[in-house]
């Protein structure tokens, strides 16, 4: 990933150090989810060996969970030189304390568009035969863990916006993304399969993405005192 040239030395030595951990956490959990769910999947559905793969799962999301608290210290870190993770100086404006909560507010219905895409999937898991093969099933729980995590992260920012700190809209921006990209898959897939009902959705959502990344990038800029 491409480093923000405007950061200082210091943001990014501590950035890099975050990259290095995410990956790690990236392949703990790619790996561990599938195997630990599918292997329990075909332990319990053909024979014991899977249980094994299970094990393997454990440790693999064990070590991503390792990695995830020491990106969150290096997180930490970062805010106490970044700006944007500290209280707004325009705070006290009425302006940035309105955009702060309609940034909170737009994060909120992020949480329920991500809980509501792992639900989906969890759904669709069933047309697509998941639920009756280890490898699908185990595959089908890592895809619904990524927005339930996504809904999480988005759940977090929240309490941040209610103190009018720029990041959380920033990162809710990002995450929103996210849901945009999924949405479109949704949209594409009811057009090619000429179902009105995915194409609505998706559409209705992709709409909804755009809106809220347009108004949560003027609430950052409103938050900091910036005119808009």
């Amino acid at each position: 990933m491409r480093l923000d040239p405007g950061l200082t030395p210091d943001q990014r030595q501590l950035v890099v150090r975050i990259q290095q951990q995410a990956k790690t956490y990236a392949y703990g959990f790619v790996l561990g989810i599938p195997l630990t769910f599918g292997g329990a999947h075909y332990g319990i559905t053909r024979t014991p060996i899977g249980f094994a793969a299970t094990a393997v799962g454990l440790v693999a999301v064990a070590v991503g969970l390792f990695a995830m608290t020491r990106m969150r210290a290096l997180k930490q870190q970062l805010r106490l030189i970044t700006p944007d993770a500290w209280r707004s100086p325009a705070a006290h404006l009425p302006g940035a304390r309105k955009a702060a909560t309609l940034a909170a507010y737009l994060n909120g219905v992020l949480v329920l568009l991500s809980f509501a895409a792992a639900g989906y999937l969890l759904y669709k898991g069933a047309g697509w035969g998941a639920y009756g093969n280890s490898f699908g099933f185990g595959a089908l729980v890592l895809g619904a863990f990524i927005p339930f995590g996504m809904g999480i992260a988005a759940a977090t920012t929240i309490p941040q916006l209610l103190r009018v700190i720029p990041a959380g809209a920033k990162v809710g921006r990002s995450l929103y993304s996210i849901i945009m990209v999924l949405a479109t898959t949704v949209l594409v897939e009811g057009i090619k399969g000429k179902d009105p009902l995915p194409a609505l959705t998706g559409a209705v959502v992709v709409a909804v993405c755009l809106g809220a990344m347009t108004l949560l990038g003027r609430a950052t800029k409103r938050m900091r005192g910036e005119s808009v």
